[in-house]
């Protein structure tokens, strides 16, 4: 009968082997490296490594030892590109690619735009984030937003990005694509819903209410204890403060920002009628300048992968070698790809590290588009 400990003692020391092994294998990679940086050869090599994935698997005795054995080396020749990979960049000087860092971002005397109306979440939020001493406007889409950054017309754009309740805001992660901007800082800016009126209102005077599709699911619970109330969605919330401002009647009412009671005159009639109270909005500074502060702490990226397995995990391993910690994975369908995705990745650090400058070398050789939309 097999004995169950003298097996354990026998893995230990086929382990012991597999270790010694390794870091051999890892000492000759190293020497490779040397190699490649005397002679200007790049890191990634697909073909060979490919080559040598069937020729381990030929090696095994069964279907499944050879599925075992290439998943096995995928990870090993990953590690010892990773390797490789940082002894490059300590041989070469420390390269930004076209970012430019500065002291600070200028936050007065400037332009700015932004999607909505005055007394809009976005309107909140470049007022929190640049104060008063600034050139204002307002758009109609974030898309008409991003294109007065690009002409020239403004010099930031604020747009949302996120919403702790919501989601991601899909179409303004394919703008960052679309556009060759870049994320130069955020702004976060709970979300206070109210229900506001004219003055001189009382509920039950109410008998319709406007805001936007979001802003009504987040105040459902609220609602739904006023079922005589007809709900109606407007493009935005401070829109629909406006439309009750400037209508004067006392059966309508508008789920909007203390921002847009303000700055329309409203009062309110309810307070704290989200269901969430830790709702937040994540909106970013969006500037078509290369630049990035020296104080900067996350960088975003988002880049493609072929249809492979491991490809995703592989391009997550070059955050995980390096120290990098990664805050958000998002994904994108790609226009007129169907079933392929671009990957949006946040993560701790700045464009002067080592580190990163590791990771995204490696990210770049290994994965397809990388973009670094911005260290902030």
């Amino acid at each position: 009968m097999l004995d169950l400990q003298e097996m354990r003692k026998e893995i230990d020391v086929i382990d012991d082997q597999i270790v010694k092994l390794f870091e051999k294998r890892m000492s000759i990679a190293e020497h490779v490296a040397k190699f490649k940086i005397e002679n200007n050869k790049p890191v990634f090599d697909r073909n060979r490594e490919e080559e040598k994935l069937e020729a381990l698997g030929n090696k095994t005795h069964s279907a499944f030892n050879c599925c075992g054995i290439q998943e096995l080396y995928q990870h090993i020749m990953s590690i010892s590109r990773k390797r490789q990979y940082q002894l490059l960049q300590e041989h070469e000087q420390a390269d930004t690619g076209e970012f430019q860092m500065v002291d600070a971002l200028r936050k007065k005397d400037v332009t700015v735009v932004f999607q909505g109306v005055e007394g809009a979440y976005s309107h909140a939020a470049m007022r929190a984030f640049f104060g008063e001493e600034i050139f204002s406007y307002h758009v109609d889409t974030w898309k008409d937003a991003m294109e007065e950054i690009k002409k020239g017309n403004a010099m930031y754009a604020v747009l949302p990005i996120e919403n702790s309740t919501a989601g991601i805001v899909q179409d303004n992660y394919d703008l960052l694509t679309e556009y060759n901007h870049v994320i130069a800082g955020e702004q976060i800016i709970q979300c206070r819903h109210m229900l506001l009126g004219i003055s001189g209102t009382e509920l039950e005077d109410i008998k319709r209410v406007y805001s936007h599709p979001q802003a009504l699911m987040q105040c459902r619970e609220f609602l739904d204890s006023h079922k005589e109330w007809q709900c109606h969605e407007f493009g935005n919330t401070a829109a629909a403060a406006k439309k009750v401002s400037e209508e004067q009647d006392k059966t309508q009412a508008a789920i909007a920002s203390p921002y847009a009671a303000e700055y329309f005159g409203l009062i309110p009639l309810a307070e704290h009628i989200y269901t969430n109270p830790d709702n937040s909005t994540r909106f970013i500074i969006v500037t078509k300048e290369k630049i990035y502060c020296k104080d900067a702490k996350k960088i975003s990226v988002s880049y493609e992968l072929p249809h492979e397995s491991g490809s995703l995990y592989s391009s997550l391993s070059h955050f995980i070698y390096n120290g990098l910690n990664m805050t958000k994975i998002e994904s994108r369908p790609i226009a007129e790809r169907n079933w392929e995705y671009r990957f949006f990745v946040d993560f701790e650090g700045n464009l002067s590290d080592s580190a990163v400058q590791n990771a995204l070398r490696g990210l770049k050789a290994e994965a397809q588009n990388l973009r670094v939309h911005g260290n902030y």
